[in-house]
């Protein structure tokens, strides 16, 4: 009994301490929804006394007064509901039974509002008949605070989201427009080649002509000829400059990288720059040749390069000066290659300025022909082939550029068959060869008149020639040459289509075709040579190339002039 008694007392104690908590208002109402519990807790939220509220609300019949009570006991649903039927709904949920908890809005007696949550639980008796409610009710300020920001930062996400598919969008958009303008700067730069370069085969290949003629022209005839081959060449090489230039920014640049002598470029090197420093009497001294140093890199590209850092250390030195090449290994397990000449130097304000385009630093009122555009091509050249390059000038003193390539260990000797090998060699002597018979494929007067003149120099060939790829054609399979000649951009079938035609034709599938094209950036040239001309010569034409192309042509054809025996592709 006495233990009874405790437990009840103690249940009691709990109730008092939960239904009296500061931390919850607790409001009960009779069934006719007066107040009769007014706790400390909704005291403290809602500002008013028990005193004031309780037993002083009636369902119905409500003053002015009355519903400032009813503001007090927060009964709105919503912060624009008016109070009495929001109440009057709570009423009317609880006396059918149905308990629940909503978010509501308190309104405190200075008129101020705040959310809650509360619990709305009707009260019934042993008969289980209602005789009253019972709201409970917990500030939900923090917790709207937090919903709030989660929302506002939620709505931030999706702006930001929104703003980066936008902006996805647009560089999909700006991607697709330089692509575009990519392909057609690329169409543009390639017809303008042809174009460019159509006109100067005429040119220098006449004046070419004409320097060998016999008998020998007169000093003044010669002096004219070099001045016209002089700014031919230059007009060719600010062609290729500004071609290359273009093709490296626009990202078209395609490397051949593989494990290469350094030194046997550096021999070619000497013997294609040294006539150009001997007319100034410019001495030059280029590293042993007996030491070996091998880079990973492209071939061509290297050459290019040092052709490049040659030519200028020539064309800005002093008459009487020297020139001197050094090559040892560098840090990181590079190879260091170094141009040093004895020229004017440049001060550091020109230095800040040396890779810029077009900018000649200073010598476009010299006598040096220039386009500001080889050194550019150079830096990306290297930079591309994963090396780099520097340089340092004093003025008065000289220059000295360098270059650094990944080093690599000496290429694997591959052997071939024999017919490849040959292929490489040239023919013997022309004057103990029978006559061969060359057929050319051209539309275009100039460029026919001068290979008909180089033809002429050659008491071991004869000419055919044919203005069509139609006639081409037909001439191909009556008179069966031994090599020939194709221009790419013929009016009717191109060069392609007429060495398709030719290929799967068994009379004509064993004659090599060499293509001689104005179509001469790199592009074009890898595709000829995928296409499978035998060789692919560009304009304008450089005779001894021609005559050096010709020659191993000829020899593959007498090696392997067996009608219908190479199968397509075999010219690779």
């Amino acid at each position: 009994m006495q233990a009874a008694q405790q437990s009840l007392l103690k249940a009691g104690a709990l109730q008092d301490a939960i239904f009296n908590s500061a931390n919850f208002s607790c409001i009960a109402t009779d069934a006719q929804g007066v107040i009769q519990i007014f706790n400390v807790g909704a005291e403290r939220m809602l500002g008013y006394q028990a005193a004031d509220v309780v037993d002083k609300i009636t369902p119905a019949g409500i003053s002015d007064a009355q519903e400032v009570v009813a503001r007090a006991a927060a009964l709105s649903l919503e912060l624009d509901t008016p109070i009495t039927p929001g109440f009057a709904a709570l009423v009317f949920k609880a006396s059918r039974g149905i308990e629940d908890i909503y978010e509501l809005t308190y309104i405190r007696k200075d008129g101020s509002r705040f959310p809650a949550i509360v619990s709305v639980t009707a009260l019934r008796d042993a008969q289980d008949k209602v005789i009253g409610y019972l709201l409970i009710g917990t500030d939900n300020t923090a917790r709207k605070q937090v919903e709030e920001e989660q929302a506002r930062l939620n709505q931030r996400l999706r702006d930001q989201q929104q703003a980066l598919q936008e902006t996805n969008i647009a560089l999909e958009h700006a991607k697709a427009v330089a692509e575009k303008a990519n392909l057609a700067k690329s169409e543009f730069l390639s017809s303008m080649s042809h174009e460019l370069r159509t006109p100067l085969n005429a040119v220098l290949g006449f004046a070419q002509l004409m320097e060998s003629e016999t008998p020998a022209p007169t000093p003044a005839q010669k002096l004219s000829i070099e001045q016209i081959l002089q700014a031919g060449w230059y007009l060719l090489r600010l062609i290729n400059e500004i071609l290359d230039l273009a093709m490296i920014e626009s990202g078209k640049v395609t490397m051949s990288q593989e494990s290469m002598s350094l030194t046997d470029v550096l021999q070619d090197c000497q013997a294609m720059i040294e006539p150009q420093a001997h007319k100034r009497r410019i001495r030059m001294t280029f590293p042993a040749f007996e030491n070996l140093f091998y880079v990973h890199a492209d071939r061509t590209r290297v050459k290019q390069v040092m052709i490049n850092l040659l030519s200028n250390a020539i064309k800005y030195n002093r008459d009487g000066g020297t020139v001197v090449v050094e090559c040892r290994m560098g840090g990181d397990n590079r190879v260091r290659v170094s141009v040093t000449d004895t020229g004017a130097g440049l001060a550091p304000e020109q230095l800040a300025q040396l890779f810029q385009p077009f900018n000649r630093l200073g010598q476009e009122t010299s006598g040096e022909e220039g386009t500001g555009i080889g050194l550019v091509v150079t830096k990306q050249l290297v930079e591309l082939m994963g090396g780099v390059i520097g340089f340092d000038s004093s003025v008065g003193t000289g220059s000295v550029f360098w270059v650094e390539l990944p080093a690599s260990s000496a290429p694997e000797l591959v052997f071939g068959s024999g017919a490849a090998a040959d292929a490489q060699s040239p023919a013997a002597p022309h004057a103990v060869a029978p006559q061969r018979t060359l057929l050319y494929v051209e539309d275009n007067p100039a460029n026919m008149a001068l290979v008909e003149q180089l033809i002429a120099r050659r008491s071991d060939l004869k000419l055919l020639t044919a203005i069509d790829a139609h006639l081409g054609i037909e001439l191909a399979r009556t008179y069966q040459p031994d090599v020939i000649l194709m221009d790419i951009n013929l009016p009717g079938i191109s060069g392609y289509g007429a060495l398709r035609i030719l290929r799967e034709d068994p009379a004509t599938a064993h004659i090599p075709v060499m293509a001689l094209s104005a179509n001469a950036v790199p592009r074009d040239i890898a595709n000829g040579l995928e296409a499978g001309f035998f060789r692919y010569l560009t304009k304008p034409i450089k005779v001894s190339e021609f005559m050096d192309a010709l020659d191993v042509a000829l020899h593959f054809a007498a090696e392997n002039g067996l009608p219908g025996a190479p199968e397509s592709g075999a010219f690779r």
